[in-house]
């Protein structure tokens, strides 16, 4: 087998008698998973040509047992979302043709009420030897959604060669005698491609948890002497907000890899838990990505690579750098612009069954990311935000069109607009814009987004701006650029969702929250 599949990266484990997996207190050899994976193929190649196995679960061994068996018989599999509302799941599945679900425990309940056949994951085992074969690496192995500008989920193509690359090249960094820690949800493409894919390829040991417990880490890092650490988001500030103790840093954690952690955050984790961190910027699509410069200034993702620019959305020509004074940026209109790799698509390998979505990501050769940026005149690049229709929360991808149907709903309202403001800490928090007929009822509100079956925790908006008018365009179209460039300092009322509830934005209010941004070095956020 070629050595850029995954398929081939898990053969070459066939017979390693190191440990290969680590999942509570039961241990599996890489012999022992690899073997284990082929049963899982042969019980996906028993089944009938036509649909896909979709999968609900947490963390479990059988989630990965089934992505090695998918890599070895050619039989892909959709990892579906467990955060996401039945009614999303249900759209999800027919999407992705899914004709019958797997599940772990806790979703047993969900994973029924999809309408569709559905079964324990641990029955997902078969007694047949699987073929010699030599899968390409343009092979589909996995779908994983994510959300797009239009409010359609789309499911992103996960290939042999998309796992197998970034596995390769994050798998140079580790040896058999490494131990990864995977905690970030494996439905996402981060944790396999960040610590499943490159454990494969190096022959580290794969130590799994269910979830994400920032209690639980430095005690698992402990327990099992991991030294690689994979993150997304908020994890590290999670973390650093446990009870700190003197011997934090005595322990055998050398590198943490991961994308979204604050500066600040960066910086703290590094120092208390005696680690290297690296925060590289990517996504699901895997066309864009930046490499940290550590020389780089405070804030800034790294250095432009070659073959990707800043393009002006509206006019495609390249945007000029940004002109910055004690620590702002003086010209956000004409430097911020969006993320593109002129040389092509990278990784993507498109979307499944919606030209419509690849059409919107590749246009004239070139994978429009729909992430917004900026540039020094050095050529260090600054994040931006994700554009006005796309949100990411607490690791999440969100997109506003759903949330925006929703809320239309809402007795009183004439119009509405969802958009992202940035989070202190990591990623972005949902704002959204109202125009009413009436008076304003908070606990109504409430009560209302509280029986929407359609919007899962994430999608609630944390804040609620109250407007006589939206800014539009000529031809009646929202400029959310606008409302997000505002946020909430606007003289417009806005409420804030509190753990007690809606209430009212003060002045005070504004202030704790910027101060916010400054203890995370993620002020610049608030000057774009």
């Amino acid at each position: 087998m070629t050595a850029n599949t995954l398929a081939a990266l898990l053969t070459a484990r066939a017979e390693d008698g190191r440990p290969g997996l680590l999942f509570e207190d039961t241990a599996w050899t890489w012999r022992e998973h690899v073997a284990v994976c082929r049963a899982a193929g042969s019980w996906l190649a028993g089944r009938e040509t036509g649909s896909h196995v979709g999968v609900l679960s947490d963390n479990v061994p059988g989630l990965l047992f089934l992505v090695g068996g998918a890599a070895l018989t050619g039989r892909p599999v959709v990892a579906l979302n467990p955060t996401r509302s039945a009614a999303e799941l249900a759209r999800d599945a027919r999407a992705t043709d899914v004709g019958l679900v797997l599940f772990d425990d806790p979703y047993e309940e969900l994973a029924r009420s999809l309408g569709l056949p559905a079964r324990p994951l641990s029955g997902a085992t078969g007694p047949g030897p699987l073929p010699e074969r030599e899968p390409d690496p343009g092979e589909l192995v996995l779908l994983i959604f994510t959300s797009g500008t239009s409010g359609r989920p789309r499911a992103v193509r996960v290939t042999q060669r998309k796992l197998a690359v970034p596995g390769t090249s994050l798998g140079a960094l580790l040896t058999p005698d490494d131990v990864v820690y995977c905690s970030m949800p494996l439905f996402h493409s981060g944790a396999l491609m960040a610590a499943y894919a490159p454990a494969v390829a190096s022959g580290a040991a794969l130590v799994l948890r269910r979830r994400f417990s920032a209690s639980g880490l430095l005690p698992d890092i402990r327990r099992y002497g991991c030294t690689y650490l994979h993150y997304v988001g908020k994890a590290l500030s999670y973390a650093l907000a446990t009870p700190e103790r003197p011997d934090d840093a005595d322990n055998p954690l050398k590198l943490a890899f991961g994308n979204e952690g604050s500066a600040v955050a960066i910086r703290r984790f590094g120092e208390r838990y005696g680690c290297h961190v690296i925060d590289a910027f990517g996504s699901t699509e895997t066309a864009v990505s930046i490499s940290p410069d550590p020389a780089g200034p405070p804030g800034s993702l790294g250095r432009l690579p070659e073959g990707v620019a800043i393009l002006n959305p509206y006019t495609g020509e390249p945007c000029p750098p940004g002109r910055v004074e004690d620590g702002r940026l003086l010209n956000p209109d004409e430097a911020v612009g969006e993320l593109v790799n002129t040389a092509g698509p990278g990784l993507f390998e498109g979307y499944y069954n919606d030209p419509e979505a690849d059409a919107e990501r590749l246009r004239d050769g070139a994978f429009w990311s729909g992430d917004l940026a900026w540039r020094d005149a050095a050529g260090h690049v600054f994040f931006a935000g994700r554009g006005t229709e796309r949100l990411r929360v607490d690791g999440e991808n969100l997109s506003a069109a759903p949330v925006e149907a929703a809320l239309r709903e809402f007795p009183g309202v004439v119009e509405a607009a969802v958009y992202p403001v940035p989070d202190a800490a990591a990623g972005d928090q949902v704002m959204a814009a109202l125009v009413l007929a009436g008076g304003f009822d908070p606990e109504a509100f409430t009560a209302f987004l509280a029986a929407r079956p359609d919007l899962g925790a994430k999608s609630l908006p944390r804040y609620v701006r109250l407007a006589d008018r939206l800014p539009q365009t000529p031809s009646h179209k929202v400029v959310k650029r606008v409302l997000a460039r505002e946020g909430w300092r606007t003289d417009d009322p806005v409420w804030w969702r509190t753990p007690s509830g809606l209430r009212p934005l003060t002045g005070a209010d504004v202030k704790a929250i910027e101060e916010e941004f400054v203890r995370h070095g993620r002020q610049h956020l608030l000057e774009t």
